[in-house]
């Protein structure tokens, strides 16, 4: 998401570099390019205009520093302007109540169950007890994904199949809560058409008779402009919470994300991309403006690290590597918690700089399968002692994983350069107790 966008803004500010001082002349033309990039990113016109307007003002009221440059100033200006375009700072859920009911509202084919079901993982993380409702009672494929996703991620659903009353459900299923002492409930609602009036008032009625302590709107950010005029027809009938933009991941232009609160007033709470029941993120429109401008977004990285990697795991690898033990069942180890904290392209476009860098390579989670094949089809012995892998071994560890002998090489050839590394840092340190971890997001 976004790269377009970030492409056309990178180019604007580049007008300004080696500039020695802020011109209105300068500044009108890199202004100028941030507006189309903007307006072809699907943002609303009004509201490219309005934040234009004000990245113009802000640059020619601002005197430029010695150390600081007019393109870093402006940057530093526009990062400020859409980060506040976003909502400024993050807005939590409303977590109050006994049950908490959160209603799930949105279009046909937005993703509201699967992020249900994202939802529902989320809040468990958070130590919360939860209970997914199926309140889809048009498509019956809706309650076999919902009680599927519920498996999945270890959550109840309450499903009433036969019952035709999407509001009768909910009332059960809240009931069913209040008995279990369950804390909140995710009522997971039909996809509708906003034109449908009886879909609408299906849903009016179910705000209506639950008064849930939340009312999120899902929308599929891929459907851009569309999206936000959308939002404002559904937020006029039920005066919805927040916004969930799903499928970020998909060939999406960003003008949703940049143009839904300031049309609609109403605050991002929630993004998700993917399939993965873990692939939801808390919106903080800072970081998401950080991440357009190809800034990174190293306090999410951060975040993720400490979710997925298991601190007793951690100071047991510690010791291992201050004894020069480190072996690839270790590796291994290191490589499934890399790989529970989400998409690894997302992850690295997290790092400053690396958006651009990455635009023309193709990074999927597949690019840890040929690694994990080759250790898989190690003996016990070879995983922890590799230097004992001679050719004939290599024959055998290739064969075995469907791999060549040279992608057997080349992982044996990095592995002992790490460990040399981590040999090297270790002497370095003095073997002492507490040094810093060698892994990368720890």
């Amino acid at each position: 998401m976004f790269d377009s966008l970030s492409t056309r803004l990178d180019k604007a500010f580049k007008t300004l570099k080696g500039q020695g001082n802020i011109t209105e002349i300068n500044v009108a033309t890199t202004v100028k390019e941030i507006r189309r990039a903007l307006i072809d990113a699907d943002v609303n016109y009004k509201v490219a205009k309005e934040v234009t307007d004000t990245i113009r003002e802000k640059a020619m009221g601002r005197d430029v520093l010695i150390a600081v440059s007019p393109g870093q100033l402006l940057t530093k200006i526009v990062e400020e302007e859409l980060a506040a375009l976003m909502g400024g700072s993050r807005v939590g859920i409303n977590l109050s109540g006994n049950p908490t009911v959160i209603l799930i509202a949105g279009l046909q084919g937005s993703g509201k169950t699967t992020f249900s079901g994202k939802l529902a993982n989320y809040l468990k993380k958070q130590q919360k007890s939860v209970l997914l409702a199926a309140c889809d009672i048009y498509r019956p494929a809706a309650i076999n994904q919902l009680i599927a996703l519920g498996e999945q991620v270890g959550v109840e659903v309450y499903a009433e199949p036969e019952n035709k009353d999407a509001v009768a459900i909910a009332k059960n299923a809240i009931a069913h809560a209040k008995q279990r002492n369950i804390q909140t409930v995710v009522v997971d609602t039909a996809g509708r058409l906003a034109v449908d009036e009886t879909m609408m008032n299906e849903i009016a009625a179910l705000k209506k008779t639950l008064a849930p302590q939340e009312t999120l709107f899902v929308v599929d950010s891929m459907t851009g402009q569309d999206a936000v005029n959308t939002a404002r027809v559904f937020d006029d009938r039920i005066n919805f919470d927040g916004v969930v933009l799903t499928k970020l991941d998909g060939d999406t232009r960003g003008g949703a994300a940049l143009s839904i609160k300031a049309v609609v007033e109403k605050p991002i709470k929630f993004v998700s991309n993917g399939e993965k029941m873990d692939a939801i993120d808390a919106f903080y429109p800072d970081r998401m403006a950080r991440r357009i401008l190809d800034m990174g977004d190293v306090t999410t990285l951060v975040e993720r690290a400490q979710e997925a990697f298991d601190q007793e795991e951690a100071e047991r690898l510690s010791k291992k590597i201050r004894k020069n033990q480190f072996d690839f069942n270790d590796f291994l180890s290191q490589l499934q918690q890399i790989k529970k904290m989400g998409n690894i392209k997302d992850l690295v476009g997290m790092l400053p700089g690396m958006n651009k860098a990455l635009k023309e390579v193709d990074i999927d989670d597949d690019s840890f399968k040929p690694i994990e094949a080759i250790i898989r089809s190690m003996t016990p012995q070879e995983r922890s002692s590799p230097e004992l892998i001679n050719g004939s071994r290599k024959k055998r560890i290739s064969m075995g994983s469907g791999t060549t002998v040279q992608e057997v090489n080349n992982l044996l050839k990095q592995f002992g350069e790490m460990r040399k590394m981590m040999k090297k840092f270790n002497s370095m340190s003095g073997g002492k107790k507490g040094m810093p971890s060698m892994n990368p997001f720890a």
